[in-house]
């Protein structure tokens, strides 16, 4: 056990270090702030010592809100004019490499509306990386990203990272077999991605990136998700089969 004069040292010293943090705070931020930024900030249980700071951990604890806003700013945008979702070939470094990857028009060279709008959703970013501007500042021109599409991004591409907080949605039930998630539970696409580029890739964009937010992820058991993936698998094979007699066919 950790003696009793070592414990209240440890909180005398966050407790110096959050008045500390909090007064740099206090110092930096603006006249107006985001309410609910600045609540989450002082409930810390480490004060964030400037209000980028602040936002960034705001979006960190709520990847879900990260998540709608990010896909409700790209309907706002829309898709650039004569844009397809593409894969990397040759020497396109710009593009995804791989399916698994969201669909993002704005990350391409192409298509990139450049400093002070976001490469995700394709809105103009404010000040503290806001999506909104709250102090008629105008775009940020040295910004490229909105701390909530950051955090809606990591959401899509490493959706694992949040499987505790995804068991907490679904009330800790498998989303297959309604029966209790075990430890050994797995995230998993509703609509495998490899399904969405093979059969839905015209589907308008920013309505792609539903394949990769909230809307298409589940948590299922382990044995149930082995099974799914190999069903999967299954239709994989028939569909490759039967395109190969085609061919032949032909």
């Amino acid at each position: 056990m950790v003696p009793t004069g070592s414990r209240m040292k440890m909180a005398e010293t966050i407790a110096l270090q959050n008045a500390r943090a909090l007064k740099r705070l206090e110092k930096a931020l603006p006249a107006i702030f985001p309410a609910p930024v600045l609540t989450h900030a002082l409930a810390r249980r480490f004060t964030p010592p400037m209000p980028r700071l602040a936002v960034d951990s705001y979006w960190r604890i709520h990847p879900l809100r990260a998540d709608r806003l990010a896909r409700a700013l790209a309907v706002r945008t829309g898709a650039p004019k004569g844009w397809t979702w593409r894969l990397a070939s040759g020497r396109a470094k710009d593009l995804p490499a791989s399916f698994r990857m969201p669909a993002a028009p704005y990350r391409e060279k192409k298509f990139a509306l450049g400093p002070g709008f976001c490469c995700v959703c394709g809105q103009p970013v404010f000040r503290f990386g806001w999506h909104a501007d709250l102090w008629d500042e105008g775009p940020n021109r040295k910004a490229q990203w909105h701390n909530a599409c950051v955090t809606a991004w990591r959401f899509w591409v490493a959706p694992s990272d949040f499987v505790r907080l995804l068991r907490r949605v679904q009330q800790r039930r498998c989303a297959q077999t309604g029966g209790r998630l075990w430890k050994t539970a797995e995230v998993d696409h509703r609509v495998p991605l490899f399904q969405v580029w093979r059969e839905r890739r015209d589907t308008p964009w920013p309505q792609l990136l539903d394949y990769w937010g909230l809307p298409n992820l589940q948590v299922i058991n382990r044995d149930v998700h082995v099974q799914k993936c190999a069903d999967e698998a299954g239709r994989r094979r028939r569909r490759a089969g039967k395109t190969a007699n085609d061919l032949v066919e032909a």
